[in-house]
């Protein structure tokens, strides 16, 4: 009977810690590695193969997996039977890994997402039963047996992605390892946990790290994108919910308009890309027409966002180094393109980033040219890596499974569209604390 049960020896398996090149997170996925081992060491049961992801290869878009996967089975195909995907903040118990399965059979192992209603970060993928397709929590770490992935590398070398866009990695890798039926659909185990319970392989420690005193609200410079069609809709949301919140912050626009104040740039108002805007908003924030600060915030006029979980979250990083913050997005990364913060979540930079840039020569190749896009492809040619958080997001939280989102501490919502804006912000991102123990 080829259905032979066995258990999975730790030898046997490549954890994959879904790292990042930024000092910080370099940091903290080097101390899960050491954990991981130092629990096998303990077990005294083999060594895992712990493979932090930022350095597989020198290519910075292996982030987005796919692009990664015939590397890895190249180098640890002959040896390993199980390959386990984990965030650098998803502790992993050794002991519970040792999971029945069917030998020689394609699995897909994790904590199964899915969404609540059509959803436009999927492109309205399974728009008529949102809960027929599920997808990896990312949080809870997944699986994929030895066979599935040996097909996934060939395929992968031999066909192009059906969009050049990632934009919800989880969700795109479920569609490609189900191929439309051809492939295995996520198998839920129980081992796979986004909060500890007994008999968890997994479990997730914080969205928000605590790394000590929040950066000062001075620290941060705030910059909204309106015109002049939103000044009577949309900045009144902004100036009821968040504004209040920031140190400095100054509206964008248009035209000049003394009653919110507005300043404007001098960049005619364009439908998309709003690239023209961003790099003259970039050039106010280095010269010293505006307050110095450590970091730059650029939003749109119809984003929501949590100050204070952002000034906790910057704690984190080096304000001296080159930092590019937020939801991170790829285009082309199958071939080489590049990745992308997206303009709708929120981009965070650190002066330095801001200076390197402007300083490069990159520019926009149209005011309407898209931003988010023209800045990612910029800090790709430099070198500058783009930093992922989860807590923020290009879209409403109606777009995302409740599942996960009620998990975070969100940082950023956007877009107005069929919601109440200033009950999104009261429900997902005001916090409840004084405004000034924040």
């Amino acid at each position: 009977n080829w259905y032979h049960l066995f258990l999975v020896k730790l030898l046997e398996v490549v954890v994959v810690i879904q790292s990042q090149r930024n000092s910080y997170h370099a940091r903290r996925s080097e101390q899960r590695k050491e954990e991981i081992l130092q629990q096998a060491a303990e077990e005294g049961k083999g060594r895992p193969v712990v493979v932090l992801l930022h350095e597989l290869t020198e290519y910075e878009g292996d982030w987005s997996i796919l692009p990664a996967l015939p590397h890895l089975f190249a180098t640890y195909g002959q040896l390993a039977s199980w390959f386990i995907f984990v965030e650098e903040e998803t502790r992993l118990r050794l002991a519970a890994l040792f999971i029945m399965f069917v030998f020689s059979k394609e699995w897909f192992l994790g904590r199964g997402l899915h969404d609540d209603g059509a959803s436009i970060i999927h492109h309205y993928a399974f728009s008529e039963d949102p809960s027929s397709f599920t997808y990896p929590d990312p949080s809870a770490g997944w699986a994929v047996s030895k066979p599935l992935l040996k097909r996934l590398a060939v395929r992968l070398q031999h066909e192009s992605l059906k969009s050049d866009f990632t934009i919800d990695l989880h969700h795109e890798i479920a569609l490609y390892v189900w191929e439309e039926g051809n492939g295995p659909k996520l198998t839920a185990v129980p081992e796979f946990c986004s909060q500890m319970r007994d008999n968890c392989a997994t479990s997730f420690t914080t969205f928000l790290p605590d790394c000590g005193e929040p950066v000062p609200k001075t620290d941060v410079f705030v910059a909204v994108k309106t015109c002049h069609k939103f000044h009577h809709d949309r900045v009144p949301v902004v100036r009821a919910t968040w504004e209040k919140d920031a140190g400095f912050l100054e509206f964008y626009s248009d035209v000049s308009d003394s009653s919110i104040p507005t300043i404007s740039l001098g960049v005619p108002n364009t439908e998309r890309g709003h690239c023209g805007k961003t790099f003259a908003i970039m050039r106010r924030f280095l010269s010293g027409a505006v307050p110095r600060a450590d970091w730059l915030l650029i939003v749109d006029d119809d984003t929501l966002v949590s100050l204070s979980r952002l000034r906790m979250l910057l704690r984190c990083y080096d304000s001296r180094e080159a930092v590019s913050l937020g939801e991170r997005y790829g285009y082309g990364l199958l071939h080489k393109g590049y990745s992308y913060t997206t303009g709708g979540g929120g981009m965070v930079l650190s002066r330095v980033a801001v200076s390197r840039l402007m300083s490069s020569g990159c520019s926009c190749h149209s005011d309407d040219a898209p931003d988010d896009m023209v800045i990612g492809r910029c800090f790709t040619s430099l070198g500058v890596p783009i930093t992922h958080s989860p807590l923020f997001h290009q879209a409403r939280p109606d777009d995302y499974s409740g599942k996960l989102i009620s998990s975070q501490q969100a940082i950023s919502f956007h877009k107005h569209w069929n919601v109440d804006p200033l009950a999104v912000y009261k429900h997902w991102l005001k916090d409840d604390l004084p405004r000034d123990e924040l």
